[in-house]
């Protein structure tokens, strides 16, 4: 997601983006949702959100505030949460979350335009208040205190805020400190960094590093953000490719990303994204993945038009954090589902490292008007000729009978996502 400039070296002040970046993360969203619905305090009440068909081998996909406090965290199975602790389990309803978040968005949106808005999941945004703050005539913590006061007396639910000249440190102090604060608020700045940014150890527990990669780099010696800031770049460079410099620079505080860059980034192409219910793995995550790009393909088709380039996203679970994104150029554009499906698959075996995904974002770009049948030399006419009538088949159902008259077989298992969320209304992207 954050940007990073390859060619960062002496004169590093240059690179330092300054502005009044927000990260707004709803606590504990799903177990703060049944809570409101319930008249119940988040952080006075035991609640866990969990399938209970699943038995005592159920994983919480959100425990209250007041059971965190208590030392249980997300995402254990229900036998783990130790026994003497007394807990109400109630089962996950995507749709009200889904409700509340859209909620919580427009109370965001009473503060700032939608192009300095970032939906970055279904519980957490980045405002751009830069432009915002001498109209309202407040600080950068003072407009934070009042969003956050407001998406309490709208929805119920608590937020914490990060606050930072650019998206990273905004993210970083949202993750590590704003939690502990008695406002939920936490503001880093550039003269933040060496005190607060280097002391983050162990590295997992900085934004963008999972356990794989702690790993990787407690073999080069690194064992802290403070090492990490301070070992050779390019050496990282050498051994962990763009991905080490983006590591460096993020442990400097550097990131150029603007909210404008990553909307115009989506203008120009076609993306679809799921926030998952459940981590995945690397096997039953490309059951969704055909479901996205079956999604992707037909809309292609449906507009007549063909994508030049291929992108594929992961992020990873939020107790490990991070995840990447590639982008592969095609040298024939299409509109075929086989054919962004084995690149998308090509990026994944490649990059994928084994952790678990709550997120997944797929992206066709370079989109153009589709003026006849195009072919590679290892293509026959007749095949491609047939897939365009397939294609064309299957809309014409779908249109007809609704978008789960027909479904691949795969989207009939456990994993797959497909049948609920054809069954929402605009679907969802986070």
């Amino acid at each position: 997601m954050f940007a990073y400039n390859e060619n960062v070296g002496d004169g590093m002040e240059q690179v330092y983006l300054n502005r009044n970046f927000l990260c707004i993360d709803l606590k504990s969203f799903f177990a703060s949702c049944e809570c409101f619905e319930r008249k119940l305090d988040p952080f006075a009440y035991p609640l866990v959100v969990a399938n209970p068909n699943q038995g005592n081998g159920a994983i919480t996909l959100a425990v209250s505030p007041y059971l965190k406090a208590q030392g249980v965290p997300s995402r254990v199975r229900l036998y783990e949460i130790p026994k003497h602790i007394k807990y109400t389990i109630v089962k996950p309803r995507m749709n009200l979350y889904l409700q509340k978040s859209k909620e919580v968005v427009q109370v965001y949106l009473k503060y700032v335009s939608k192009d300095d808005l970032h939906i970055y999941s279904i519980d957490e945004c980045f405002l751009d208040v830069t432009d915002y703050l001498k109209m309202y005539q407040k600080t950068d913590y003072e407009l934070a205190l009042e969003i956050l006061d407001d998406v309490r007396k709208t929805t119920g639910l608590y937020a914490t805020c990060g606050i930072g000249p650019n998206m990273l440190l905004a993210k970083v102090s949202m993750d590590i400190e704003a939690k502990h604060n008695q406002d939920f608020i936490a503001k880093w700045t550039y003269e933040d960094i060496p005190l607060k940014l280097w002391s983050i150890a162990p590295l997992s527990k900085m934004w963008g590093i999972g356990p794989r990669m702690e790993k990787n780099l407690n073999k080069l010696g690194i064992y802290s953000i403070y090492d990490l800031a301070h070992y050779d770049r390019n050496k990282l460079k050498q051994k962990f490719g763009v991905i080490g410099v983006e590591l460096w620079n993020h442990a400097n505080g550097i990131d150029l990303s603007r909210i404008e860059h990553l909307k115009k980034e989506i203008d120009q192409s076609y993306s679809h994204s799921q926030v998952l219910f459940k981590d995945y793995n690397g096997e039953n995550i490309k059951i969704i993945i055909r479901e996205m790009i079956d999604v992707l393909a037909i809309r292609l088709h449906q507009n007549h038009k063909t994508c030049s380039s291929i992108g594929l996203g992961i992020g990873y679970s939020k107790s490990i954090g991070g995840g990447f994104y590639h982008q592969v150029k095609l040298n024939n554009p299409t509109d075929l589902e086989k054919d962004i499906l084995a690149n998308v698959l090509m990026i994944f075996d490649k990059f994928y490292e084994g952790d678990p995904i709550r997120k997944v974002t797929l992206a066709c770009g370079g989109l153009a008007y589709k003026d006849g049948i195009q072919l590679n030399i290892f293509e026959h006419f007749e095949e491609v000729e047939e897939q365009e009538k397939i294609n064309q088949a299957i809309l014409e159902i779908k249109d007809k009978y609704g978008k789960n008259s027909l479904l691949k077989a795969s989207s009939l298992l456990s994993d797959s996502t497909i049948h609920e969320r054809n069954g929402k209304i605009g679907g969802h992207t986070a």
